[in-house]
């Protein structure tokens, strides 16, 4: 596994975590990972072994929780963030309690390139948004078939 190392802008909060997945291939463009994470009209998240997460200045974290129904996709995730620069860190959801979901813009550690890249929750995106159309891109309206561990397993890059 390799250790990522993640903080905020102000440097209030550092954080750490290790991920089996660390290539950061999978662009979201629903509205609130585009709103929350001040992308280019998209936030890239990756994937973390929730029990390495470890936080220094967790005092200045905030969580903020999507309006919508408690059951559904939307109403369950919880977005962390620096509650004095406003830099979105991670993403918890209390259904996969083994998984923490860190911003690729928040971490500091050299992340590798990835070859393909995957465009998710399309039907959602902005108008003004150009999505990158190449051989290497893969388009989805909400989500893929394969999970970010799939993914990794596919391309032989998932770090046991």
């Amino acid at each position: 596994m390799r250790r990522l190392e993640g903080s905020c802008h102000c440097g209030a909060v550092r954080f750490s975590v290790m991920s089996h997945t660390p290539v950061p291939y999978m662009r979201c463009y629903c509205s609130i990972c585009r709103k929350t994470a001040g992308g280019g009209g998209y936030a890239v998240n990756m994937m973390g072994e929730a029990g390495t997460l470890e936080v220094t200045g967790a005092d200045h974290v905030t969580v903020y929780r999507a309006r919508g129904a408690e059951d559904s996709d939307v109403g369950q995730g919880r977005r962390h963030f620096c509650r004095h620069c406003g830099s979105a860190l991670y993403v918890t959801d209390p259904r996969w309690p083994e998984l923490v979901h860190p911003f690729a813009s928040a971490i500091d550690s050299s992340l590798p390139e990835a070859a393909d890249r995957q465009h998710i929750m399309l039907d959602h995106k902005s108008s003004w948004v150009a999505v990158r159309e190449g051989p290497n891109d893969a388009h989805f309206a909400v989500y893929p078939d394969r999970s970010i561990a799939d993914w990794h397993k596919d391309h032989g890059l998932y770090e046991p």
